[in-house]
């Protein structure tokens, strides 16, 4: 049951961590990069070594600028680094270079398109800052701290640059949740400031969450979300939070706050720590670093270079799709190939579940795909066997690929020669045939593959099937 099913709403917001692509991280010039051996590449700076000085990226602060921008935000004249005070194993200094009062964006709003109409989400803020060094948990429950035997840190990822985007309280539903996080994804994959990959942590979401009555104003208790690393998690995770808040509600019991993991496996939260108000981190100026001024020049190149939203380009492919497949491709980056496909001469629809369900399916990237030997296969699917077009599909992405040599494969679709097969595939299962005949319909697909695999699964199988039923129901 939804919490707007037994009177309750539920109220959410996200905080959002996106890991800039830059070359270098963010206050040195140690390179950025995933997956490299751990603590290779760390330096004085990174390390807080005694002495060692922060010097910004500028490619960083141009980058947030930029998302900020796609966020509908507000660019601040003058932006402030701060220290964010807080012992943890994982921050060598002691403390977080980040933004607090004097961000870089603020005050935005993102519209979200739904299949009812827009959900529009306004944006606190979207400020810079550094990156913590990565916990790796030993032993325990999923590699979680909670029951670890022992915790190893890898300064590879400390330092590196991070931009936090918060949201306002707007969210209503895992679902709203999830949806914004498909299209907040696209929009930063496409701007080329971040691979926003959860699981590898470029991308990572925490959610803070609280219910109330359906009509009631304010706002009751929250609890936050930590560190969910899928779409489906997090919704699930909403989910979780939402169910135990109205559980304890109803039950007169207190909800107090706090900061919570959600286990996938349990389908359960596990209590992590209490929740830190801004005060406990003690916020204060960095000293070592001077304000950003972004200048209004680069302001506005920058909105300049910003792509056609994704948003946009669901609705104008609703129109001739629907809302649920437009979606589908435009936050899955598919969108453009299925645009050129249908313009090459491919029927749209087929074309959208072609490019949605069998080319996803085979891995191929949808940039390296030549749209007018997809669409020849894409008209041809009901003609050549489906192993060749599986085939196909599978080298679409390959150099120099042409569907020709596919395209000769024609199905037999010839009744005259498919019927003695069929004759001798029936004459050689009596027993099956009998079955069929006293009721068990559903041996018709074993038949039909008995006669693709005498053809050699040339045969035309909706043409085999009707063949079939008809001597079948003689």
């Amino acid at each position: 049951m939804t919490g707007s099913e037994s009177g309750w709403e539920p109220v959410i917001g996200l905080e959002i961590h996106v890991q800039l692509k830059t070359r270098t991280k963010m206050f040195c010039r140690c390179e950025t990069g995933f997956g490299e051996p751990e603590n290779t590449r760390t330096c004085p700076v990174c390390l807080a070594h005694p002495g060692a000085l922060p010097v910004a990226n500028r490619a960083a602060v141009d980058w947030t600028v930029k998302l900020g921008l796609a966020l509908g935000c507000e660019i601040a004249e003058r932006a402030q680094f701060h220290r964010k005070n807080y012992f943890y194993f994982d921050l060598p200094k002691g403390y977080q270079i980040s933004q607090y009062d004097e961000p870089l964006c603020r005050a935005g709003r993102f519209d979200v398109p739904c299949a009812d109409g827009d959900l529009e989400v306004g944006i606190v803020r979207a400020h810079l800052e550094e990156d913590a060094a990565k916990t790796v948990h030993v032993g325990g429950a999923g590699g979680r701290i909670v029951g670890a035997g022992r915790s190893l840190v890898d300064f590879n990822r400390g330092g590196t640059p991070l931009v936090e985007i918060v949201t306002k309280p707007d969210l209503r539903s895992a679902d709203d949740a999830r949806r914004f996080l498909q299209i907040l994804r696209q929009t930063i994959v496409e701007l080329g400031i971040s691979d926003a990959e959860m699981e590898k942590g470029t991308l990572r979401c925490d959610a803070n969450i609280s219910v109330r009555k359906v009509g009631e104003a304010g706002f009751r208790t929250r609890w936050e979300l930590k560190n969910m690393n899928s779409f489906s998690f997090i919704g699930r995770g909403i989910d979780a939070a939402v169910r135990e808040q109205i559980a304890l509600h109803e039950a007169g019991e207190e909800v107090v706050q706090q900061t919570y993991d959600y286990d996938a496996d349990r389908d359960a939260l596990t209590p992590h720590r209490t929740k830190e108000e801004a005060e406990d981190y003690r916020y204060f100026p960095e000293p070592d670093l001077v304000p950003v001024a972004p200048e209004a020049a680069l302001v506005a190149r920058l909105r300049a270079e910003l792509p056609e939203p994704p948003g946009v380009r669901i609705r104008r492919l609703e129109g001739e799709l629907d809302f649920a497949t437009a979606f589908d491709l435009v936050t899955t980056g598919r969108d453009r190939l299925y645009e050129a496909v249908a313009a090459a001469g491919a029927e749209a629809r087929a074309a959208a579940n072609v490019i949605m369900n069998q080319l996803a399916r085979a891995g191929v990237d949808p940039g390296v795909v030549v749209p007018s030997e997809l669409a020849k296969l894409v008209e041809a699917r009901d003609r050549i066997p489906r192993a060749a077009f599986d085939e196909a599909i599978a080298h679409t992405g390959d150099e120099g690929f042409s569907a020709d040599p596919y395209l000769e494969q024609e199905q037999v679709s010839d009744t005259a020669s498919l019927e003695p097969v069929i004759e001798a595939v029936l004459d050689a299962n009596p027993d099956q045939v009998a079955a069929y005949k006293g009721g068990k319909e559903g041996l018709l697909g074993f038949f039909v593959g008995q006669v693709m695999k005498e053809t050699g699964g040339t045969a035309n199988p909706k043409l085999v099937g009707d063949l079939l039923r008809r001597r079948l129901q003689a």
